[in-house]
C-alpha cells in the first residue's frame, strides 16, 4: 500500500450575524481541516475544536498533527479510536479516513458502514438567544421554516418562549437551554415550553448536575447534549434523558457515532443529530445518521455569510447527501 500522508490546516468562516447561546456570542466559525492522502486520492475531514470541553484550534491542531507518523505507517479508525480520546480531533481524522476509504474502494461512505442510502431530511434552523421582541422578530423572518431550534438562557425564557411562537404560529419548534436552567426554574420552564407546542428541550441543566431531571415529571421530551458524549456516557442519563443529541465532535467520529446510534436506540432513546457551527464538510458524515432520527440540527452552513465551494445542497431547511467531491 502507497504510504498515506497527513495534512492539517485552519479555516475560517465569517457568520452571517452574531451567533448567540447562553455561553456567549461569535461572529466566526474557526474549523480544523484533515486531509489524508494516499497516493493521488485523498480524503477528508473537518471538526469545530468546543472551548466547553476544553477544546482549543490549536491544541486539535497539535494532537492530530502528532498522529502524522502512525497515518503513514497505516492507522485505521479501530486503533485511532484506541488510542485517541473522543472529541474533535479524533473526528476530523476518523471523517478523513472515511472519505478516504470510500474513494479508494469506489463505493459510498453509508454503504461501507452498512446504513440505508440518505435522503433529503428537515433540518432545524437556529434562532440566536436575545430579547424576546429580537428573537421574536427573527422567528417571524424564518417562520416560513418548518423546524426551529430556539435557544435559551434561563431567566425569561417563557417570555421568549411566547414571543416566538407568536410569531411563527406554523413552525415545529425546539429548545435548546445551553445547561443554562436551575432546577428551581425547571418545571415552570418545562410547563411554558409544553404550552407553547414546544416538541423537545435540549439540555436544560447543567452536565453533572441534571439529577433534578429524574425528580419530576417531564412533559416534553428532554434530550441529552453536554451529558453524552460517547457510549460510555450513555449510563449516566438513566431516568433522567428521553433523547440524545449526537454530534460528531463529541463522539469523535462517525465509527463511534454509529454505534452510539445503535446503544442509544437499543435502550429506548430517541436521536437528535446536531452539529456545532462549520461548513458543509462537518455536515456531510453526520447526514449518515440523520436518516429515521427524530430531529436534525444540521443548519452550520446555513449560519455562515458563505459555505466552501461544493457544499451541500440546501433548499429551504430540506438538505440534502452530499456528493463524493465533497464527502464520502
Amino acid at each position: 500500500m502507497t504510504a498515506r500522508k497527513l495534512t492539517v490546516r485552519t479555516e475560517t468562516f465569517p457568520l452571517a450575524g452574531v451567533f448567540t447561546i447562553s455561553r456567549g456570542s461569535r461572529t466566526e466559525a474557526r474549523v480544523v481541516v484533515v486531509e489524508i492522502s494516499q497516493g493521488t486520492t485523498r480524503g477528508h475531514g473537518e471538526c469545530v475544536p468546543y472551548p466547553r470541553y476544553g477544546e482549543t484550534v490549536e491544541g486539535t491542531l497539535s494532537a492530530i498533527e502528532a498522529l502524522a507518523a502512525d497515518v503513514a505507517g497505516g492507522l485505521d479508525r479501530r486503533r485511532l479510536t484506541q488510542q485517541m480520546r473522543a472529541g474533535a480531533a479524533r473526528n476530523a481524522v476518523d471523517c478523513a479516513l472515511w472519505d478516504l476509504e470510500a474513494k479508494l474502494a469506489h463505493r459510498p461512505a453509508w454503504a461501507l458502514a452498512g446504513l440505508p442510502e440518505p435522503k433529503p431530511v428537515v433540518t432545524a434552523y437556529t434562532i440566536s438567544l436575545g430579547t424576546p421582541e429580537a428573537m421574536a422578530a427573527v422567528a417571524r423572518a424564518a417562520s416560513s421554516r418548518p423546524l426551529l431550534k430556539i435557544k435559551l438562557g434561563g431567566a425569561g425564557d417563557a417570555e421568549r418562549i411566547r414571543a416566538v411562537r407568536a410569531t411563527a404560529p406554523r413552525a415545529r419548534l425546539i429548545v435548546d437551554a445551553n445547561e443554562a436552567w436551575t432546577p428551581d426554574m425547571l418545571e415552570a420552564n418545562l410547563a411554558a415550553c409544553a404550552a407553547a407546542g414546544v416538541e423537545m428541550v435540549e439540555q436544560p441543566l447543567p452536565a453533572g448536575h441534571d439529577e433534578a431531571l429524574a425528580a419530576i415529571r417531564r412533559p416534553i421530551p428532554v434530550c441529552a447534549d453536554e451529558s453524552v458524549h460517547d457510549r460510555n456516557t450513555l449510563p449516566e442519563l438513566a431516568g433522567r434523558y428521553d433523547a440524545i443529541n449526537i454530534k460528531l465532535d463529541k463522539t469523535g467520529g462517525l465509527t463511534e457515532a454509529i454505534e452510539l446510534a445503535r446503544a442509544a436506540r437499543g435502550l429506548g432513546l430517541d436521536l437528535m443529530i446536531g452539529c456545532m457551527v462549520g461548513s458543509s464538510l462537518a455536515m456531510a458524515p453526520a447526514l449518515l445518521l440523520a436518516q429515521g432520527a427524530r430531529w436534525v440540527d444540521l443548519d452550520g452552513p446555513l449560519l455562515l455569510a458563505k459555505d466552501r465551494v461544493g457544499g451541500l445542497r440546501y433548499d429551504g431547511s430540506l438538505v440534502f447527501p452530499p456528493q463524493p467531491a465533497l464527502w464520502g
